[in-house]
């Protein structure tokens, strides 16, 4: 195991010094410790030859007498003792020929080098000198530090600094665990290694991560170092590693993201100058952009795993996918957590194809966060583009796609949006300015002070943040455009019978927002698609439920007759049972609200007792909350309707006829001649709920009184009831008390003979009994 030398004083000083003069901080020659001509030794030179020149220099005798005696034993003393590198070679041969005045300073600066003793070959290290009142006398010691090379000294200046801007990675240095190849390795010592290095790789980045957190600005490098180690290549550890590192990295960005967006401003030298802190802003937003696009790219790389290309048929493994999946988890996170920060439509770019994945797993994420997000869009921005995103997917792939494609649609709150409202506004306007034109000749000082007037209305405008509400209302526009563009794309072309009943849904939900001139049109696509063989039972219930809709909206002024939607809603109500489509009693119910309750004036009173009496008869064959569902559905509608009332008499006497089930028109059925016998059978249902509506309408649905609903379930409607006492989450509403524990009763037998002779007989063999066995029977009152 290499273990890393300690980095001498020396060497971090050179390395702060770099640091300083890149930055310009101070210049390339300052600091450095100018060499003292004075304090050199004097060199042994041959005696220049006498000349003619009048003007001498000022060295020899005259100099010698100049120097202290106290120098001229000091300097002796370090020759002889070799104290400077620079005297290692150098022998006191005779008088000192130039005045030697040694410098405190120089003798503080080149303490720490090193000296080497040509004799013995160790190695010294110079410490402080002691400086007494007469004399400085000097200190070394043997260097047991290791030699330094040459190499190690000369640090590259890019090195240096990565390792100053970084330091946070250098704390915790990773060992590398090797093993003798010719020795065997036990699968425990291999499992030691793993955990070992795994501890490790957790501590390096928990630090990296948790320093981040404390201060972005100033450790922002740390997002680099944690992408290295993304692509980590040990085998035994880096896909480990990996995962560790993106779930670090998601609740960083998480934390230290903006909530706005970060537009590319050119803080140059040509543009106007910015205060320090501003560009030390500008700066730090520039680099968490660069990690953060690093990042994503890193995790869309992984979400590619899990979705296959044409013509490869390379398997992936399942550590493979497992990535793949947590890169996703992590895309989700991210565009919920900033969902206006930059590349969040990149990001709803990777995750939208992930809605139509085999995996489910997969698909729950995208879908969760998808819907989350397009409820908490405020602004409309992010779902207009992911609606856009999504438009383009199922063109190209035919709208042969997964439902939840088109389910993350059902999440749209459309409301009060008219898209003919865009075009009135903009005629009104055209005849306004016409008419204004042709009543005044405008001047230019007139049009320069109107054009100053509306930017002034505008700005007041922004101040209401009225912009806000007209921008919000143009997106909703856009976004209510491009899901009908999607729906009647499908309906016109798509033979895939579980995308046909989700766009069927979405277009009974938003019915309300569809042009008036198309509902014609889509009435009779309607009517040829409940013609079809291949179309399923939910599906058709979803035609039936858009047709009401519109009817039950704006469509009220189309002259239809629904007779045969009506036909097909009561023929096929039995068709739903306690079974796997348990759940499609919910469609039925809003469709019974829209076409009984909403248009109950347009329909006879025969057709409206035919669906009362078969809702009866299906809440039999339901779960509870399915019965409380069709039992709230026939109060409300007998509270609205007195006619209904003749199905609780029991005399058939009154009728046309007799009552026949069988029959797929309710208007022939005679239902009235019959009565609702089923809530005698549900009055005595196991739900205590069920029981009380059972009750309450064979008492005639009162308000108070005897056979009256409690006040919380009075107002409750058929969808809250189905919901709220469903059984998904294996919880019985109210829940069952537990019974009391009750002791069990002593009950004695007894037996009576007809013949008193076999009696004696019988107590005698007793008797003969009890003296032979060990234990005793009470006989008296055992034949009593």
């Amino acid at each position: 195991m290499a273990v890393k030398g300690k980095v001498a004083k020396a060497k971090r000083n050179n390395q702060k010094r770099n640091k300083l003069v890149k930055q310009g901080v101070i210049k390339k020659n300052d600091g450095k410790p100018k060499k003292n001509i004075k304090a050199a030794p004097p060199k042994v030179v041959k005696k220049p030859e006498p000349q003619d020149d009048s003007e001498e220099s000022d060295h020899g005798e005259d100099l010698l007498e100049m120097v202290d005696e106290e120098d001229i034993d000091f300097l002796k003393q370090a020759i002889s003792n070799r104290s400077y590198k620079l005297l290692n070679k150098v022998k006191y041969t005779g008088p000192v020929a130039k005045k030697i005045k040694v410098d405190d300073d120089d003798l503080e600066n080149n303490y720490e080098e090193i000296n080497y003793d040509d004799s013995k070959n160790i190695k010294m290290r110079s410490l402080l000198p002691i400086k007494t009142k007469n004399r400085i006398i000097p200190r070394e010691i043997v260097d047991t530090r290791g030699d330094a090379t040459d190499e190690e000294e000369e640090v590259d200046a890019e090195e240096e600094n990565d390792e100053a801007e970084a330091s946070d990675a250098e704390e915790y240095t990773l060992e590398d665990h090797e093993f003798d190849a010719e020795k065997p390795i036990s699968a425990t010592q291999l499992l030691a290694t793993r955990n070992e290095v795994l501890r490790q790789r957790k501590i390096h980045i928990g630090t990296l991560s948790s320093g981040l957190l404390e201060n972005p600005e100033e450790k922002i490098t740390n997002l680099r170092t944690l992408l290295k180690i993304m692509d980590e290549e040990t085998p035994e550890v880096y896909l480990t590693v990996r995962k560790l590192v993106i779930v670090s990295l998601v609740e960083v960005f998480k934390d230290i993201l903006p909530s706005y967006e970060i537009k590319n401003i050119n803080a140059s030298s040509d543009g106007p100058k910015l205060k320090k802190d501003t560009l030390k802003l500008f700066k730090f937003e520039e680099n968490l952009l660069q990690y953060y696009k690093k990042f994503l790219q890193k995790l869309e790389k992984y979400c590619l795993l899990l979705m296959k290309k044409k013509g490869n048929s390379k398997p992936r493994s399942e550590e493979e996918l497992k990535m793949g999946e947590l890169a996703v988890h992590a895309m989700c996170d991210l565009l919920v957590a900033h969902p206006y920060f930059n590349f969040a439509p990149n990001i709803a770019q990777v995750l939208v194809p992930c809605l139509n994945n085999p995996r489910k797993s997969v698909r729950e994420t995208v879908k969760a966060a998808v819907k989350t997000i397009i409820k908490e869009d405020k602004k409309e921005e992010i779902t207009l583009k992911i609606l856009r995103i999504i438009n383009q997917y199922l063109k190209n792939h035919t709208h042969n796609t997964n439902t939840d494609t088109l389910e993350v649609l059902l999440v749209l709150n459309l409301r009060d949006v008219n898209l003919d409202r865009e075009k009135e506004v903009e005629m009104k306007q055209k005849k306004l300015m016409s008419h204004k034109s042709n009543v005044l000749q405008i001047s230019k000082k007139e049009r320069k002070r109107k054009k100053k007037l509306k930017m002034l209305e505008q700005e007041l405008l922004e101040t209401k943040a009225e912009e806000n509400v007209q921008t919000k209302q143009k997106n909703l526009t856009e976004i209510t455009k491009i899901v009908f563009n999607i729906y009647f794309r499908i309906l016109k072309n798509s033979s895939n019978s579980k995308v046909l009943g989700v766009c069927l849904e979405g277009l009974a939900k938003f019915a309300h927002c569809i042009n008036l001139e198309y509902y014609v049109d889509i009435v009779n696509v309607l009517d040829s698609l409940l013609k079809e063989d291949w179309l399923g039972y939910k599906e058709q219930l979803h035609c039936v439920q858009t047709v009401f809709a519109i009817l039950g909206g704006q469509g009220e002024a189309i002259n239809l007759d629904p007779t045969r939607f009506y036909n097909s809603l009561y023929k096929d109500m039995f068709k739903t049972t306690a079974a796997r489509n348990h759940d499609n009693i919910l469609i039925l119910l809003k469709t019974l609200d829209d076409a009984l309750i909403k248009r109950r004036k347009k329909i006879t009173n025969k057709r409206m007792i035919g669906f009362i009496k078969r809702l009866a008869t299906l809440s039999l064959q339901l779960l509870h909350n399915g019965s409380l569902g069709c039992l709230s559905t026939i109060k409300n509608i007998m509270q609205l309707n007195r006619a209904v009332d003749i199905l609780l008499d029991l005399d058939n006497a009154v009728g046309e006829g007799k009552f026949q089930p069988d029959l797929d028109d309710p208007e022939y059925s005679n239902a009235a001649t019959t009565a609702m016998y089923e809530m005698t059978l549900l009055r005595k249902h196991y739900h205590p709920i069920v029981n009380k509506y059972a009750n309450n309408i064979a008492s005639g649905v009162p308000a108070t009184g005897e056979g009256s609903l409690p006040s919380e379930y009075w107002k409750s409607t058929p969808e809250q009831l189905f919901t709220e006492f469903s059984m998904s989450e294996m919880g019985f509403n109210p829940q069952v008390p537990i019974p009391n524990k009750a002791q069990p009763k002593n009950t004695v037998k007894r037996i009576i003979f007809a013949d008193n002779t076999f009696e004696t007989e019988c107590r005698q063999v007793l008797k003969a009994k009890r003296k032979n066995a060990c234990f005793w029977i009470d006989d008296s009152k055992l034949l009593k």
